[in-house]
């Protein structure tokens, strides 16, 4: 991501009541993709899980409460 490391996504998306998990399952809402997504991009679409990037993320953590 060119606005945050993933450290500091990690904690901004658990602030805001998210979840982070290191794969991707059925169970997974969003794949945050950067410019590198590598293997779990293939599986995130294989799933059917949305791809956002990283605008989207955050419009999705200013929307919180």
């Amino acid at each position: 991501l060119k606005t945050m490391n993933r450290r500091d996504a990690v904690e901004r998306i658990t602030a805001g009541g998210g979840k982070v998990s290191s794969s991707i399952s059925a169970n997974t809402d969003y794949l945050v993709a950067g410019e590198s997504p590598g293997s779990k991009l293939q599986r995130a679409r294989q799933l059917g899980v949305a791809i956002i990037d990283e605008n989207h993320l955050e419009e999705l953590l200013r929307s919180e409460p």
